[in-house]
């Protein structure tokens, strides 16, 4: 995965993390995919699913290179 990419969704996971406690079911997920297109990088649903689930059980900072390599 190429820096510029991952910098690129690093930046759309903080911005997702910062506001989501709370935040209804799905909306994570959604404001994922938004944040992603907003920057012209394609994240898979699987990509998705990874990082909305670690934002949603973290509640905290999260490093989105470490999720989406596991």
């Amino acid at each position: 995965m190429s820096d510029d990419r991952m910098q690129a969704i690093q930046a759309v996971v903080d911005r997702v993390t910062s506001w989501q406690d709370g935040a209804p079911e799905g909306t994570v997920a959604d404001e994922l995919r938004r944040g992603a297109d907003e920057v012209g990088v394609d994240l898979s649903d699987d990509e998705v699913a990874k990082l909305a689930d670690v934002i949603e059980d973290r509640h905290a900072a999260v490093d989105a290179a470490e999720v989406l390599s596991a």
